[in-house]
């Protein structure tokens, strides 16, 4: 008898088990299973864009690199949401700096959704009634809807009644990003001020 015969066999069985184990990973008798995703753990939000601010310059992501990015979309004649979540936008900020926070690392940007109304001249108005150093910026109706799919935010135009007073459908997000342009994290409706600054001092100083 060959005495290698025994090692042989042993080889042999565990290639079998391991085939076996393979194969029961990927199918059964519902049929064959998915393979297990894998993440890096990193938010598939944001990217790069190239808007017009309110002071008619054109602008990248790269301007604002080595600052962090406070951005909110949404536009200039919302009645409700906007001018809510940019005025609880400027009260974080005033109390940021208040508290030591620096404001020369952060960008605080308004994005319209609506670039159809929100030109450069009216985007220059608006911005005024809001946050020290806020940006406003708009594009053609091809480079907001990029800027708004990098950084997954839903808007849709309502019926417009002829006269041009339709609203926009958005969700309403302000997103916080870092001086690479990462993402950190996001408020909704229900932050307060005092929450959004206490992350802010934590995130920036």
């Amino acid at each position: 008898m060959n005495p290698r015969l025994p090692l042989y066999l042993l080889t042999a069985a565990l290639i079998l088990l391991g085939g076996l184990i393979v194969l029961y990973f990927y199918m059964d008798t519902s049929g064959p299973r998915e393979k297990p995703v894998t993440s890096t753990g990193e938010a598939l939000v944001g990217g790069p864009f190239e808007l017009t601010d309110h002071k008619g310059n054109t602008v990248t992501e790269k301007d604002f690199a080595g600052r962090f990015m406070l951005i909110y979309f949404g536009y200039s004649f919302c009645p409700d949401v906007c001018p809510t979540e940019l005025q609880k936008m400027a009260l974080a900020l005033r109390q940021f700096e208040q508290q030591g926070g620096d404001m020369a690392r952060l960008s605080p940007l308004f994005i319209t959704i609506d670039p159809e109304r929100d030109t450069v001249d009216v985007m220059a108005d608006y911005v005024q009634a809001f946050p020290p150093k806020l940006t406003g910026l708009t594009g053609t109706v091809e480079q907001i809807a990029k800027a708004a799919k990098a950084y997954r935010v839903y808007y849709a135009k309502g019926d417009d009644p002829g006269d041009g007073a339709y609203l926009m459908d958005h969700s309403s997000i302000i997103f916080l990003m870092d001086g690479e342009g990462r993402y950190v994290r996001h408020f909704t409706l229900s932050d307060s001020p005092e929450s959004m600054t206490e992350a802010l001092l934590a995130a920036i100083g």
